[in-house]
């Protein structure tokens, strides 16, 4: 989430998200940052303006049925992984708790057939529950503290339709002590909260952000049953 980018950069974002925390606010975080860049990408650590590679690799080898399928995009950012699955043509929702984020994706994709929409993780549309057949969901679980955890993973798993697929990009820790954040990785025991909500995990792959640090992240799949 921050790896790759300057000190400064990584400092101004840990400190909005302490604060917000501090005030108990733990996403607005989110707008300040969006709202504070005026429109640079440099200033959002996680713009990088293409679709994540990960995700883009796994839709290259796994080519999935899109014809009458929806997708959803968690907390989407400035839109390109939410682009890379409307191309592929899945009917695609993405949403952001940011004003600010949702009006720059329509502003950087006049002519998308992406539905952008204002939305908080932790007070998911009653409408979405169980609707989407792909649910991309990258580095949002990690950006928010411990305490929101179990609610936040609940809201993840909740828009997974039956025979849906969900596919998760996180940091992730070895141990189950409470780490130091943000961001805040994942333990093997939150991970397992997604598959007591009835999500299978079939496929893991583990990587490094970058050869200059160690943080590991994941790649991981899970498959909702038919019911």
């Amino acid at each position: 989430m921050f790896e790759q980018q300057p000190q400064n950069l990584r400092q101004k974002v840990q400190e909005l998200a302490l604060e917000a925390i501090n005030k108990s606010e733990p996403t607005a975080w989110f707008e300040t940052l969006y709202a504070s860049a005026n429109g640079d990408t440099e200033q959002i650590p996680w713009a990088k303006l293409t679709p994540h590679p990960y995700l883009q690799d796994w839709l290259n080898n796994h080519q999935p049925i899109t014809t009458g399928k929806k997708a959803l995009v968690i907390g989407c950012g400035l839109g390109d992984d939410a682009e890379a699955l409307a191309k592929l043509g899945f009917t695609v929702t993405a949403f952001d708790i940011s004003p600010t984020a949702i009006a720059w994706c329509k502003k950087r994709f006049p002519n998308s057939k992406v539905n952008y929409e204002i939305a908080d993780l932790l007070a998911i549309p009653s409408q979405w529950r169980l609707a989407f057949d792909f649910v991309f969901e990258c580095r949002n679980m990690q950006a928010l503290p411990l305490s929101l955890r179990p609610a936040v993973i609940s809201s993840v798993a909740s828009v997974v339709a039956p025979d849906g697929t969900l596919l998760v990009i996180t940091r992730v820790r070895d141990t189950e002590e409470a780490p130091s954040g943000p961001p805040w990785p994942l333990s093997d025991s939150e991970l397992a909260q997604l598959e007591s909500l009835g999500l299978a995990k079939i496929d893991a792959m583990q990587f490094l952000e970058s050869q200059e640090t160690e943080v590991k992240q994941m790649r991981i799949v899970y498959q909702r049953g038919s019911n």
